[in-house]
């Protein structure tokens, strides 16, 4: 028999509503692909629920720009290219890193081998295809330091403004385009050349490489202790979806086609996107190195020219406040 006050303590913790989970709504750079595995994994696996969260990942676009959805009041956090998102800042956007989950750059240049281009010294008087958008930012300062003018002049290079595909290298209507090597390289592949028919310049080894995939925040948000924590929360989940990820790339993009409402991805391509982006990332606590900020910054800082991609050394981009709480 229930003693009178057991029975009362009993019946109140039944009739007590469960402590709602907070809401935070992600913002991604691109379409859902395993390029945003770590988050659809923290998602499916249950992270997210177990630090008391009930995440929304809304997918971008061509169309969508993460750092104007964010401004708008669209998201708590997005995805965004650091230098996108330096360039944002000096305009008036207040974006924070608050954690970076890739250590390295998957963009690189990608040539046909037919076109004479064997080193960088062989663009001049080419075509070279570039994504705009904010992406063509380290492109930009990779030419200025080769000292190659974007104009279309003789001793530059012509830009040709590269869709969010590979056709004009299939087509020959560009000597090189833009490609990363976890999805639009492989497309090239898929296209029907052969990695014999290319020549690959990845950032990385060409010293020009920029962070990519962080995660931003608005700073005037990180004045509030609650919104710090619910981030820190937010972040430690996510890179244990990313650490999963790492483990295991096929169960990853298995779990992120359940997620693309679109039906556009395929298995193949997802699981080949998973392994190449388990070699871009850092699956420790998501904490930016401040070594890799340096070297984007001073990359972005060189690239000069009538349109710089930023003027002065940022101040206050991004901090170490969220990664550390999540410790």
């Amino acid at each position: 028999m229930i003693k009178p006050v057991a029975a009362f303590i009993l019946a109140a913790a039944f009739a007590a509503p469960a402590q709602a989970a907070e809401p935070v709504t992600l913002q991604l750079k691109w379409v859902t692909q395993a390029q945003f595995a770590g988050y659809f994994v923290a998602k499916s696996k249950g992270f997210y629920t177990d630090e008391g969260l009930d995440v929304t990942i809304n997918p971008g676009g061509p169309d969508i720009a993460p750092a104007q959805v964010l401004a708008g009041g669209g998201a708590d956090v997005i995805v965004d290219w650091m230098p996108s998102a330096l360039a944002a800042r000096e305009r008036g956007v207040p974006l924070v890193n608050i954690a970076q989950p890739f250590k390295k750059s998957g963009m690189m240049l990608t040539c046909r081998a037919d076109s004479g281009v064997k080193t960088p010294a062989d663009f001049k008087g080419k075509t070279l295809g570039v994504w705009f958008s904010g992406n063509e930012y380290p492109f930009l300062a990779w030419m200025a330091k080769l000292g190659l003018k974007t104009d279309g002049s003789p001793s530059g290079v012509k830009v040709l403004k590269q869709g969010f595909n590979v056709d004009p290298i299939l087509q020959k209507q560009a000597d090189c385009v833009s490609t990363m090597s976890y999805n639009e390289y492989w497309q090239v592949i898929d296209g029907g050349l052969k990695p014999d028919d290319l020549v690959v310049f990845p950032y990385e080894k060409q010293g020009v490489a920029t962070l990519e995939d962080g995660l931003y925040v608005n700073e005037a948000k990180l004045k509030d202790a609650a919104f710090v924590a619910k981030m820190a929360k937010f972040v430690k989940a996510s890179m244990k979806g990313w650490a999963f990820v790492a483990k295991n790339p096929d169960e990853a993009a298995a779990i992120t086609l359940e997620a693309d409402a679109s039906g556009a991805q395929t298995e193949a391509h997802q699981k080949r996107m998973a392994g190449e982006i388990a070699k871009l990332l850092d699956t420790g606590s998501g904490a930016l190195d401040e070594a890799d900020y340096k070297r984007t910054v001073q990359t972005l800082l060189g690239a000069g020219g009538d349109a710089p991609v930023i003027t002065k050394e940022p101040t206050g981009a991004f901090t170490h406040a969220v990664t550390d709480a999540a410790k």
